[in-house]
């Protein structure tokens, strides 16, 4: 087969086209150029990611013991007419004004993207000790409650091109809920995956989404479930904590798979462990760690800490405000706190929002939800979401 002739330009060549280049535009009429909007990238790129949502309950389903979801539908009277459609596994970002505390909570989708172009969400919350914002919605949220989001986002979500076409998803308490609105993703067949969904929980009653998941895994032969109780045994399923022999027991033997988890930090202290005696390659592994990494004092790399509490100086356009900043609490919560409105999302160093200048002093970040670039360790960048101080710190924050 011979060759395609193509000709490469040299950069004499290119040069010699620039003043051609140049008389055609001149030559060309004067025209007002049409508005942005009416372009059809920018006017899909403004469904699919708008600045907010504005919406309001129109259900509120219990769970169980302090867990509930709430169905959330467009607010026709605030001029939302339809939602942004969305990925499996990714979240919804809501701003919260509580008092004088102004702070943003991830929570996943459980709802499938087939339901959002029907014109509904579901996130489900569970209260968390000392959680301002959980409590905040269990006890005042009800039907009618108008709320405003920001558009779904994150990364937990299946790509044929970087993971493989098994899934193995690690669950833990409210970690399930982005495996809900995979596994209806994939029975919908909007996802072309199969899922084996491992889900631990302290006993039967702690199950969230039984009836549903247990509906998907009968209806769809993609869909694989098994429960893992580490306070009590029950017939039918595992016992104890979700281990390397539980994951290879259930996970495919003939083919590659990418595992998926999702659940609290001592979860993933665990999970990882047992993770990493399986062999897989990194890429097969997928965490969803949005939300504060919490108690720092725990890793083998924290250094001593001279005191508990300490100053932190924020300047945003120019003004400062200086407040106080305890050593357990990350510098993004310390600001909400305060009544300051930092920048954030995901709350756990990854889609880098809250990316600041940090003028001086000293922090500590875990490894673990380090997500900075090279350049930000050159120039002094931080994410506040999963600072921690230790000393007076000062720090500039870019609103956005």
């Amino acid at each position: 087969m011979s060759k395609p002739n193509i000709r490469s330009l040299s950069k004499l060549d290119f040069l010699k086209m620039i003043p051609a280049r140049k008389q055609i535009i001149e030559e060309a009429p004067a025209q007002t150029p049409p508005p942005l909007d009416s372009y059809k990238a920018n006017e899909l790129a403004k469904q699919l990611h708008p600045d907010f949502q504005f919406l309001k309950v129109s259900q509120v389903i219990e769970r169980g013991e302090e867990v509930k979801s709430f169905v959330l539908v467009p607010d026709q009277e605030k001029g939302c007419k339809k939602l942004a459609y969305f990925s499996a596994g990714q979240y919804l970002v809501i701003p919260l004004k509580i008092g004088n505390a102004k702070l943003v909570r991830p929570y996943s989708l459980s709802s499938s993207p087939k339901e959002s172009l029907q014109g509904k969400y579901e996130i489900t919350v569970k209260r968390v000790e000392g959680g301002l914002a959980s409590q905040y919605i269990l006890d005042h949220w009800q039907v009618g409650t108008q709320v405003r989001t920001i558009a779904p986002e994150g990364l937990f979500t299946y790509e044929p091109l970087r993971d493989a076409k098994h899934i193995v998803g690690l669950a833990g308490g409210c970690g399930i809920t982005p495996f809900v609105s995979l596994a209806k993703a994939i029975a919908e067949g909007d996802e072309d995956a199969c899922l084996t969904l491992i889900y631990g929980c302290r006993t039967n009653k702690d199950i969230l989404f039984k009836a549903e998941l247990e509906e998907l895994a009968q209806k769809c032969e993609k869909i694989k479930l098994i429960y893992v109780l580490s306070d009590e045994p029950s017939e039918g399923c595992e016992n104890g904590f979700i281990t390397a022999d539980i994951i290879r027991k259930h996970a495919p033997k003939s083919e590659e798979y990418s595992i998926f988890i999702c659940g609290p930090q001592a979860m993933y202290d665990f999970a990882d462990q047992e993770i990493a005696k399986l062999g897989l390659r990194k890429k097969f592994i997928r965490h969803e760690v949005f939300g504060e990494y919490r108690n720092p004092a725990r890793d083998a790399e924290y250094p001593e800490v001279p005191k508990d509490s300490f100053k932190l100086k924020v300047f945003i356009r120019g003004e400062s405000t200086t407040i106080d900043c305890n050593a357990n609490d990350t510098l993004l919560n310390s600001m909400e706190k305060n009544g300051i409105a930092a920048p954030a999302h995901c709350r756990s160093g990854i889609c880098g929002w809250c990316h600041s200048k940090l003028l001086s002093g000293e922090v500590y970040v875990p490894k673990t939800v380090d997500g900075r670039r090279l350049a930000d360790f050159d120039y002094g960048y931080i994410h506040p979401c999963c600072s921690f101080p230790l000393s007076d710190v000062e720090i500039e924050v870019y609103p956005r």
